[in-house]
């Protein structure tokens, strides 16, 4: 957890920014991360993923944008992204809300969706304009029959995602959102979206928190999700397990198998360049998985805390440091 820290305190200084953007040393681990700066790129990428089983979601990296005016590019590049998708072949259909709650298998959930953060739409400028920015391309989603996820971001923001996610939801139930096991806050978010049955993804967190709200110890991040992955598997509608962990992923394919809970009735995740070995062995065993693919120029805050999440990276980057 103290490299962890070291990594993401040190992401906030303009001289590791410009290092990291600039050093060829980096470049191979970015591009193992990134599928690419462009729209083009992460559909080559996705339709690759859909071909093997695996089905996906397109991430349009960048947050906290400055201004309305950045606000309504992003929100043009999400429609763009559902309308590509659209008419790709990785974009196929999913059923209605109504017909999924009746019975829920592989082929009727989407292929591939999008997912998009509220920063991304304004929300540092004001909750007004992050919500009608969020309709307009829950609306653009709606017309296309698929799914959209509200990521989380940093604490200051949960409390305001969560209520722009429950203010849309009675017009557009093609949404969903993401919580954290570091928050400390997370098991009763579990309980409001298990009873609103929204889809949920469900994270460890890879933010910097204060020790008042969130674990410090793995450890206990690690209980916190087993527990709040259990909920979730057990009473709500079609969660997404996002975790590489592969101790926690064996712990929960065990409550599956004890409770009898049926294979299409939730889906894990993993990260873009990361376990595809495990990924394909739990697509092989008929279990849903789908892989986030980000892509875009703004991939900084991105990519920093995929390092600080995997210090294996930082040796990769010595040893071609060193070798150089």
């Amino acid at each position: 957890m103290l490299l962890r820290t070291l990594v993401l305190k040190g992401s906030s200084l303009p001289l590791v920014e410009r290092t990291v953007r600039k050093s060829f040393l980096f470049r191979p681990v970015v591009r193992r991360f990134i599928a690419g700066d462009t729209l083009a790129q992460a559909i080559k990428a996705s339709e690759g993923l859909v071909e093997r089983g695996i089905k996906v979601t397109l991430d349009y990296l960048g947050e906290n944008v400055g201004n309305e005016q950045e606000a309504e590019k992003a929100k043009q590049e999400y429609i763009a992204m559902l309308d590509a998708v659209a008419n790709s072949p990785c974009g196929a259909q999913t059923m209605s809300r109504t017909e999924q709650d009746d019975l829920l298998h592989p082929g009727q959930i989407e292929s591939t969706n999008i997912s998009i953060k509220l920063t991304q739409c304004g929300l540092d400028q004001s909750d007004e304009l992050a919500e009608r920015n969020l309709r307009e391309v829950l609306d653009a989603a709606k017309r296309h029959q698929t799914f959209v996820r509200v990521d989380m971001e940093g604490s200051p923001y949960t409390q305001r995602t969560l209520d722009i996610l429950f203010r849309v939801w009675p017009e557009f139930n093609n949404t969903g959102t993401v919580l954290q096991s570091a928050l400390r806050r997370t098991p009763l978010d579990v309980e409001e979206i298990v009873k609103r049955q929204i889809r949920c993804r469900l994270v460890k967190g890879a933010y910097l928190e204060p020790a008042n709200i969130a674990y410090a110890e793995k450890a206990k991040v690690d209980s916190a999700y087993v527990a709040c992955a259990k909920k979730l598997l057990d009473e709500g509608f079609y969660p997404a397990i996002a975790t590489q962990d592969e101790h926690i992923i064996d712990e929960l394919l065990k409550h599956v198998k004890d409770n009898q809970i049926e294979k299409s009735r939730f889906e894990f995740q993993m990260l873009y360049g990361i376990r595809r070995d495990l990924q394909d062995r739990l697509a092989a065993e008929g279990y849903n998985v789908r892989v986030y693919i980000p892509f875009g120029d703004k991939w900084y805050p991105y990519f920093m805390r995929r390092l600080a999440e995997r210090p294996a990276n930082l040796l990769f980057i010595a040893r071609a440091f060193f070798k150089g």
